[in-house]
């Protein structure tokens, strides 16, 4: 799956809270990519199925499904295991982060993220997936 010419990326962003759904959804439109939403991670991981995006930016601390256990699913689906997921949460990175990595996410961000962190580690991602 590598990009096409000229498509921008389209990204997942699954995240429960409206606000911050909101402004990363700002920030990654501003960088030119398409961004699809989900609320929860039921809704993520039919999301992944049915879009097929390129990256995905999970929040941990879902209702139903967290994170962990959405990035465990995505990576046991053959359509959807090389899809990298970025953690993108509050939860402490000394508690969650080997998780979140055992779990197969490729990056892990804590909440508040500066805009600029953000930007490089989506840059990174998607580099490090369209070389491979």
């Amino acid at each position: 799956r590598h990009l096409e010419a000229n498509m921008p990326a389209k990204i997942l962003i699954v995240e429960d809270h409206e606000d911050s759904r909101d402004i990363l959804k700002l920030q990654l439109q501003a960088q030119g990519y398409e961004v699809i939403e989900a609320e929860n991670g039921q809704e993520g991981l039919e999301k992944a199925l049915t879009e097929d995006p390129y990256l995905i930016v999970m929040d941990l601390g879902l209702p139903g499904i967290d994170g962990i256990e959405a990035a465990i699913r995505l990576k046991k689906n053959p359509k959807t295991a090389d899809i990298p997921v970025i953690a993108h949460t509050a939860w402490s990175p000394e508690d969650y982060k080997e998780k979140a990595e055992r779990a197969g996410m490729v990056a892990y961000l804590t909440k508040p993220t500066p805009p600029h962190l953000f930007k490089e580690v989506i840059q990174r991602v998607l580099q490090s997936k369209s070389s491979n």
